[in-house]
C-alpha cells in the first residue's frame, strides 16, 4: 500500500522573515549601544584615569606630582625635575616606603602614590567634569595628600620592629584613622625612583629572600594564635551561645589531660595556677586558657563564628586605600556548618590556630571594635585631597558596621585590661601596661608546626575607660606574644601618650 500522500511544506512569510531580522539586528544594535554608554559614561573616568594607561604614564613623567604629607604637614614625598625637566619623585626616608610606596618611570606606582596617582598627577575632576570631559586627559594642577599617618609614631615603630620582619598597626578607634602602618624590612623609594638607580635597586630588592616590597601590615597573612580569642570571645558573646559567665565543667580537668574531640586531644595546661577552677570570660582571657575558647567556639559553632568573624572584616577584602589580603577563619571547603573540616579544625581556630590567617590590619580592626564599644570604623590613610583644582575634598571618619552591642564589648574590655593588669595575666603580656593608663590588651603565640620560633602577636587599646588608641604588633618567628611584641606594643603605646596626652 502506497503512503499517505502530503503536500508542499508551507512557505514563511516575508514579512515574518523581515520582522524577525529586523528584531535581531536591533537587538544587536542596542546591545552594542549599551556596552558603549556603560565603558564611555560609567567606566570612562576610571578608564580615563587608571594608572596603566599610556596617556596617565605619559602624563606622570611630566607632571610634578603633588606632594604628601603626615597628619600635622610634615612632608613624606614631594617632587622636583632632573636635567632632562622630567618629574622625579623624592622620599623623606624608608620608613614611609609601604605607605606612601614609589612612583617610578620603569616600575610604575605602588602604595598611596598608585591609589591616588589621578589626583597626584592632576586628573582628577568632579562629577560633571568627568562626564563631560570623559576623555580629556589634560592635567589640571596636582593635588596633594595630607595622610593621617604621624611620622613620629611611624618612625618609632620601625625602629622597635629592627631587624625583624614584622609589622605595626596603630589606630585612633573612635575614627578608624591610622597612625602607623609599618612593615619591616622597609626599603629605598627613592632608589626606585631615581631612573639612574631604578633598575638595580629594584632587581636586588625583588631577589631579597627577606620580601622587603611586601607590605605586610595590610598584604601578610599568618597564623595569629590567641590573639584570635578575641574574635571568638566577640562572635560567642553576639551569637548569645556564651555569655560573661560561662563555665565549663570539663575545663580543670582538661587541663591536665587534654579535651578529647572528635578522637583529638587538645592541649594546654600551661597555666597550673587555675587548678580547679572554672574559668569564665575573664579568667579564660587572662591566663589564655586554649580550652576554654576551644570549648566556647565549639558551643558557638562554626557557622556563627564565621559570621561574627565576616562581621569584622573576615573573607572579604578590607575598604581601605591600600589593597588588603583576605582574612580567614577556615580554608571552607568542609562538610561542618562554617565550612570547617569537622569539630576539631573548630576548636583548634577557636584559638586561633587550624587553617586560620589574619593580616594585621585585621587584628588591628578587632582591637579597636572591643574599644570603640562594638563599632567598627572604616579605617583610612588620607584626610584630605588639598590644593586648588577640582578634586580637592576631605575624607571624614565613617562607620563600617556596629559589630556587637556596648554591653558585650564592654565585657570583653574587662577580660582585656585583665590580660594585662591581672595578676596573673601580666605573666603573658609583660611590658605591655602603659605606666598611668589603664591598658587592655591580650598576646598571641602562633606555632607553625614545629617550624621554628612561633610568630608574636599583641593586640590591644588604651586608656580602657575612653580608648584613643588601638594596636596591632606582629613579629615573625619573635618567640612567646610576651617576649617581643608586648612590651613593643607597651612601648609604642607609651609613646603615643607622650605625643597627644591622655584624654
Amino acid at each position: 500500500m502506497s503512503g499517505p500522500v502530503t503536500g508542499p511544506a508551507p512557505r514563511r512569510s516575508i514579512a515574518g522573515n523581515v520582522l524577525r531580522t529586523g528584531t535581531a539586528i536591533t537587538l544587536m544594535f542596542a546591545i552594542l549601544a549599551l556596552g558603549a554608554g556603560y565603558w564611555q559614561v560609567v567606566e570612562s573616568q576610571r578608564l580615563s584615569t587608571a594608572p596603566d594607561n599610556p596617556a596617565v604614564i605619559a602624563i606622570a613623567r611630566r607632571a610634578l606630582r603633588g606632594p604628601i604629607v603626615d597628619r600635622d604637614g610634615r612632608w613624606l614625598a614631594r617632587s622636583a625635575r632632573d636635567g632632562n625637566g622630567e618629574a622625579v619623585r623624592e622620599y623623606r626616608d624608608d620608613t614611609i616606603s609601604h605607605v606612601v610606596g614609589y612612583a617610578s618611570r620603569q616600575y610604575g606606582t605602588t602604595g598611596l602614590e598608585r591609589a591616588y596617582n589621578a589626583d597626584l598627577i592632576g586628573l582628577s575632576s568632579d562629577a560633571l567634569g568627568g562626564l563631560l570631559n570623559k576623555f580629556d586627559t589634560t592635567p589640571n594642577e596636582p593635588l596633594g595628600l595630607r595622610t593621617t599617618i604621624d611620622l613620629r609614631l611611624q618612625r618609632a615603630a620601625v625602629q622597635g620592629l629592627g631587624k625583624d620582619n614584622g609589622a605595626v598597626v596603630m589606630l585612633d578607634p573612635r575614627t578608624g584613622e591610622v597612625l602607623a602602618l609599618a612593615s619591616t624590612p622597609v626599603y629605598d623609594a627613592n632608589g626606585i625612583a631615581d631612573p639612574d638607580t631604578a633598575q638595580a635597586v629594584f632587581e636586588e630588592l625583588s631577589s631579597d629572600s627577606g620580601d622587603p616590597l611586601l607590605p605586610r601590615a595590610t598584604l601578610g597573612r599568618y597564623v595569629p594564635g590567641s590573639v584570635f580569642k578575641i574574635v571568638t570571645a566577640i562572635a560567642g558573646l553576639d551569637s548569645g551561645r556564651i555569655d560573661p559567665s560561662t563555665t565549663f565543667p570539663e575545663q580543670p580537668g582538661a587541663e591536665e589531660k587534654g579535651l578529647l574531640v572528635s578522637g583529638f586531644r587538645i592541649r594546654d595546661g600551661h597555666h597550673p595556677m587555675t587548678g580547679d577552677t572554672a574559668l569564665d570570660l575573664t579568667g579564660a582571657t587572662e591566663v589564655s586558657c586554649n580550652i576554654w575558647y576551644a570549648l566556647a567556639g565549639l558551643q558557638t559553632g562554626g557557622d556563627r563564628l564565621v559570621a561574627g568573624a565576616a562581621e569584622l572584616g573576615f573573607g572579604d577584602r578590607i575598604p581601605f586605600d591600600l589593597p588588603t589580603a583576605v582574612s580567614q577563619v577556615t580554608g571552607g571547603g568542609g562538610g561542618a556548618p562554617g565550612g570547617f573540616a569537622d569539630d576539631v579544625e573548630l576548636a583548634s581556630a577557636s584559638f586561633g590556630q587550624g587553617e586560620t590567617f589574619v593580616t594585621p590590619l585585621q587584628m588591628a580592626l578587632v582591637a579597636s571594635t572591643v574599644a570603640n564599644d562594638g563599632v567598627l570604623m572604616t579605617p583610612h590613610l588620607v584626610s584630605q585631597v588639598t590644593g586648588s583644582g577640582p578634586g580637592t575634598r576631605t575624607i571624614d571618619p565613617s562607620v563600617w558596621r556596629r559589630v556587637l552591642s556596648g554591653g558585650d564589648a564592654q565585657a570583653i574590655q574587662a577580660a582585656m585590661q585583665q590580660a594585662v593588669e591581672g595578676e596573673w595575666g601580666r605573666q603573658f603580656t609583660a611590658g605591655a601596661k602603659v605606666a598611668g593608663v589603664s591598658t587592655a590588651g591580650k598576646s598571641g603565640t602562633a606555632e607553625l608546626g614545629g617550624r621554628g620560633e612561633p610568630h608574636s602577636w599583641f593586640i590591644g587599646f588604651a586608656p580602657v575607660e575612653n580608648p584613643t588608641i588601638a594596636i596591632a604588633v606582629l613579629v615573625e618567628r619573635g618567640g612567646r606574644g610576651g617576649e617581643r611584641a608586648a612590651p613593643l606594643a607597651g612601648d609604642l603605646m607609651t609613646r603615643y601618650f607622650e605625643l597627644y596626652g591622655q584624654p
